[in-house]
């Protein structure tokens, strides 16, 4: 742990994205849920891999507004502009 801690202190610019990946399998496929945490705490996001961008599944009753093609979810992103900055309008419900 300490040899991965002091990586990450040397070879990446912070501020570093720091979130808990859990794995949950749903109707046939496993979901990859990120819960952040620091200046980015409160958000939550889920993903599938899917064969083809067309390819049906269910919903699970947990899922939320599709946020694929939002570039402000994306890590990079969360770097630059951290969740706890966002305006309401800036949320998905």
């Amino acid at each position: 742990m300490a040899d991965g801690e002091d990586l990450l202190q040397r070879l990446c610019r912070p501020p570093l994205i720091d979130k808990t990946r859990h794995w949950v399998d749903y109707a046939g496929f496993e979901w990859e849920i990120d819960e952040f945490e620091g200046r980015n705490s409160g958000l939550c996001v889920a993903e599938i891999e899917l064969e083809r961008e067309d390819q049906a599944f269910e919903r699970p009753p947990w899922l939320g507004t599709e946020v694929t093609h939002l570039p402000r979810y994306y890590n990079v992103r969360l770097v630059e502009y951290p969740y706890c900055e966002w305006k309401d309008t800036e949320r998905a419900p």
